[in-house]
């Protein structure tokens, strides 16, 4: 039977190149992929559809998939109440089925792209398709046909590893094509950990190759594979190989401490290198950016900034970046004093706020038990730390939290749409326009006899209902350019850093950690505080002491990337769930008041949004399609379906 392939519009418009004139010029739009492959520029433009399911991750989710970021213990989704169709709300309300799960809600909104199993198996077999054919096609250059293959080798890595994060199965080995006439009552998966070795083997063959290069040096090439990629996912699907959720009892901390060692070394031998130096001072350097200390300018710059395609980048800690970026809803819409103050968004909660720890190097709580309650509402402070004050808490603290969180009273200048409309001391006589404005999230606003004299201001505050106050009391600052808002919609948003060195280097932390190479672990991850201007993990710490600051490290580093929704899962066991972390969010009620005195001052609560329904065991892993695992069912005769769905 001759193969056919449907050429469409949508299939062209891919993130590599335009359409090619060869295929506008095909009859009746079907070509046969015999065809396409003795052409050139078809076979180029088949491998962009391989790129083609590669999107937005993270922070730049719009209404309907703020996910992975909101729905982890790292923050809280202001869409959660307003909007009863938001994924967020439905995801905390554990209103999800295996037909109707909130990460595929809207498909066609970007940010679930890469959620998609069904996308991914189609871009899967579009790798097998033209690895099949690479070899005889006929192409103007071997060093084309080389390099293709090799990123044909990285997508196809690339799309199975976010099949195992996401779904957390086994998975379907596709090394070629399947014909129409496959007999597909055979097809068998493969365990988490044969899936991660071949998505090794594909790696290995794509770092194998002379023409796949290190870095992307022109924007022509943007968000084309790269070898530093191929060793991104290595490492991280090597961690969560060896993780309690997947390893089925076995123990594979020395594999991936071996692969997370070589990729360091590669990677550094190579040019990359951690972000540690202001590169715009003239926005970050300058007084107006109200970032205290250089580490927090210039790590809030790196983040606020798409990485430059260039052959020797002031960015060389950025591996692979997606193409969501310019003008992005992230900078324009969520923040505080936003485009119409339409909306807040993400929210970091109180819990994120406690993992950042004092400038000292001394965590704020007691990471073996952070919480003396299943609510959180009762701190089990670290008696260690002498710089932390519950009445002034945001003072002395880790350079990266000032480069996360808006606070209140921090301090913003931007484009401020909506006049203060309150008697707040902060903003007193301060009407729309560019200007500086005090970050304040309390929700309550006594005189010194005890009554409240105020409600919060319309456009910041912390409130339950409306979408442009913060749920938490804190309002994300990671990705948003200093001035970003109303007056200043021109600017870009950052392109999301899907692979970074620092997470690299906290991956082998951890793979050396759990091998028993503890000092190798305790130097990585002090490479990653050095850069953010913290003290250095003792050469003494060991075992669970060390575990705990290691796993802390990542939340502090990584926070509101995404990372977090997977680590949480990956260190559970199959039998446990998440009610420990996703269960009970909480935020910070803040008093602002006036003394006898004329003096004011503020009074720290600890308080409950709402109880998380999305705990249970069963949001270990994602649902499979239900349509898929009918179809599977049907075929095969067995049930493909994660465990509780």
């Amino acid at each position: 039977m001759k193969r056919i392939i449907y050429i469409s519009a949508v299939c062209l418009l891919t993130v590599l190149s335009s359409c090619s004139s060869v295929l506008d010029e095909a009859p009746s739009g079907k070509i046969s992929i015999e065809e396409v492959f003795r052409d050139n520029d078809m076979t180029m433009n088949y491998l962009n559809t391989c790129y083609s399911s590669i999107n937005a991750k993270g922070c730049l989710y719009f209404f309907w998939s703020r996910g992975p970021v909101n729905w982890c213990d790292d923050a809280w989704d202001a869409d959660d109440l307003d909007v009863n169709w938001a994924a967020s709300r439905r995801y905390y309300d554990g209103n999800a089925s295996a037909s109707d799960f909130p990460a595929n809600y809207n498909a066609g909104d970007s940010g679930n792209e890469s959620v998609s199993w069904t996308r991914s198996f189609q871009r899967i077999r579009n790798c097998a398709v033209f690895l099949q054919h690479i070899p005889t096609a006929n192409v103007t250059s071997e060093s084309d046909r080389a390099r293709w293959t090799a990123e044909a080798h990285v997508l196809r890595a690339y799309y199975y590893s976010e099949l195992l994060m996401w779904f957390g199965c086994s998975l379907p080995i596709i090394r070629e094509p399947y014909t129409l006439d496959a007999d597909f009552a055979k097809v068998e998966r493969s365990s988490f950990h044969d899936v991660v070795e071949f998505v090794i083997e594909d790696c290995d063959a794509a770092l194998a190759c002379d023409d796949l290069p290190w870095r992307i040096t022109t924007d022509s090439e943007a968000m084309r594979m790269t070898k530093a990629v191929a060793w991104a996912i290595k490492s991280r699907m090597t961690l969560f190989a060896a993780s309690p959720l997947y390893n089925e009892g076995n123990n594979y901390w020395e594999e991936a401490y071996s692969v997370n060692k070589a990729a360091v070394q590669a990677l550094e031998s190579n040019g990359y290198a951690l972000y540690d130096k202001l590169n715009q001072t003239a926005v970050w350097g300058d007084e107006k950016a109200y970032l205290p200390n250089k580490e927090s300018q210039y790590l809030n710059e790196y983040f606020c900034n798409s990485g430059a395609y260039a052959a020797d980048p002031a960015d060389k800690e950025t591996i692979y970046q997606l193409r969501e970026g310019a003008n992005s809803n992230l900078c324009n819409v969520d923040a505080p004093g936003a485009i119409l103050g339409y909306k807040t968004g993400t929210c970091p909660s109180q819990e994120l706020v406690d993992a950042f720890e004092t400038i000292n190097g001394e965590p704020v709580l007691d990471l073996s038990k952070p919480y003396l309650d299943e609510q959180h509402l009762k701190p089990n402070y670290n008696a260690s730390n002498t710089l932390y004050s519950k009445e002034d808490p945001y003072a002395n603290r880790d350079p990266r939290f000032y480069a996360t969180i808006y606070y209140n009273g921090s301090k913003r200048y931007c484009g401020w749409g909506t006049d203060a409309g309150s008697i707040s001391f902060e903003n007193l006589g301060q009407g729309p326009g560019l200007m500086t404005r005090t970050i304040t999230t309390w929700d309550a606003y006594k005189n010194s006899d005890g009554t409240v004299i105020n409600t919060p201001e319309p456009l910041m505050g912390r409130s339950l209902l409306g979408r442009t106050p913060t749920r938490t009391g804190y309002f994300q600052r990671k990705f948003l350019h200093p001035n970003s808002g109303k007056n200043m919609i021109g600017l870009p948003g950052p392109r999301h850093k899907d692979y970074r060195l620092a997470e690299i280097y906290l991956n082998f932390a951890e793979a050396a950690m759990e091998s028993g190479h503890e000092a190798e672990a305790i130097t990585y991850v002090n490479k990653v505080r050095t850069r953010a201007g913290m003290p250095g993990l003792s050469s003494g710490l060991s075992g669970d002491v060390l575990r705990q600051r290691i796993h802390n490290e990542r939340r502090v580093e990584l926070a509101l990337e995404g990372n977090r929704y997977f680590d949480v899962r990956r260190w559970h066991k199959p039998d446990e769930d998440l009610s420990a972390t996703d269960r009970w969010i909480t935020g910070a009620h803040i008093t602002h008041y006036f003394k006898a005195d004329g003096s004011h001052g503020y009074i720290y609560e600890r308080t409950i949004l709402k109880e998380r329904q999305c705990y249970t065991n069963k949001w270990l892993k994602m649902p499979i399609p239900l349509t898929e695992v009918n179809n599977m069912r049907a075929i095969t005769g067995e049930d493909w379906q994660n465990p509780g769905w």
